[in-house]
């Protein structure tokens, strides 16, 4: 369980309004789009497709103004891309950051279709002192204290690869509401606060890009007197289907004695994941998992693992993955003030024994 386990009025009311993806879902390559994680940081905006209009402007020599219509008739590409929320595990931090309280389950994996943005960017004619991307959404709220409308950036370099969609469908049917309809952003690798939903104009701008959710929001730092780094890509993680059935209150898992396969998914923005390790003693010791092939470059991997769960009793079971860039999961959280980028390993409690004899353990409750 959590270590701080006492959830304010204010967490709940986030809690209920977003959703993360149940871990049994993981056995889809893609993710149905229901089962897809889902944060919304304002209010779902009511958007009419018929006089919807897209607005390509700023530091441009032909700005645009684009109907869905228009976007359409652009080639189309689909793409399998994993988003993962950047607070993913905050919850389980202590103390806890007081934000949406993510446990290790904000991730889905579906296809994505749209336009890539890098044509239309070179249409609009990008001036030569333009520096940076802003993508504006149509949800408003007040964070921070600032009355504001979504907006995110990427540096020229980041907005103008060619994987960067304009993307209106999610798994072959158009987006709907929650997931940004008509249009949102698609930035494959990168954690979801960069994946502007509901898109009202895309602005050049001649100077790095100040707005709240770039560059108050969203950055790692272990206290509040220090600017942080901000976040960009998705750290490696790896997450196991918990094997088993669940209890219903604390999911503590039930097994028979038996060999057991288990099996997940592993995912990182920063590079390929090439290796996912299993240990079913809380990390003590590892062992190398199986992996397959991904879906997309931009798609998690699906791995698996065989347990000789024969010994009775509880088992703390943990996966991590490492990419090819050198990077591991660390065995434990790391605690930072907003609770972002925390891939600590997962950590799922499963009993071995009989079916007369299922019950938690009575720290399982703690």
């Amino acid at each position: 369980m959590i270590d701080s386990p006492d959830i304010t009025p204010e967490e709940l009311q986030l809690a209920v309004r977003n959703h993360s993806l149940p871990l049994e879902a993981l056995r889809y390559d893609i993710t149905p789009v229901g089962l897809h994680y889902l944060l919304i940081h304002f209010d779902i905006p009511f958007v009419d497709a018929k006089s919807y209009e897209l607005v390509v402007g700023g530091r441009v020599r032909r700005p645009l103004r684009l109907t869905m219509e228009d976007l359409r008739s652009r080639p189309t590409t689909t793409l399998a891309v994993t988003l993962e929320c950047a607070g993913n595990g905050r919850a389980r931090l202590s103390p806890r950051p007081m934000s949406q309280p993510w446990l290790t389950e904000a991730v889905g994996n579906a296809e994505w279709t749209g336009t890539s943005l890098a044509p239309i960017l070179e249409e609009a004619g990008l001036e030569e002192d333009a520096v940076d991307v802003v993508f504006t959404g149509l949800d408003r709220g007040v964070q921070g204290g600032v009355d504001q409308l979504y907006e995110r950036s990427l540096s020229l370099a980041d907005a103008t690869r060619p994987e960067v969609l304009l993307a209106y469908a999610i798994n072959g049917q158009p987006l709907p509401p929650q997931h940004g309809f008509p249009l949102r952003l698609i930035v494959p690798g990168w954690y979801g606060m960069t994946h502007v939903k509901w898109l009202r104009s895309i602005t050049a701008v001649d100077a790095g890009f100040g707005g709240y959710q770039q560059a108050t929001a969203y950055h790692y730092r272990a206290n509040t007197e220090i600017a942080g780094e901000p976040v960009t890509r998705m750290l490696p993680r790896a997450l196991m289907v918990p094997p088993g059935v669940p209890d219903f209150m604390t999911r503590t898992r039930f097994v028979e004695p038996s060999r057991v396969q288990v099996e997940g998914r592993a995912w990182s923005g920063r590079a390929p994941v090439v290796r996912v390790e299993f240990s079913a003693d809380g990390g003590a010791t590892w062992v190398d998992a199986a992996l397959e092939e991904a879906v997309s470059t931009f798609a998690w991997r699906r791995w698996t693992c065989a347990w000789d769960a024969t010994r009775a009793g509880p088992h703390e079971l943990c996966a991590r993955a490492t990419d090819a860039a050198g990077n591991t999961q660390p065995v434990a959280q790391d605690w930072n003030v907003e609770g972002v980028q925390n891939n600590g390993v997962q950590r799922v409690l499963v009993v071995v024994g009989a079916t007369a004899e299922r019950q938690p353990p009575a720290d399982s409750l703690a």
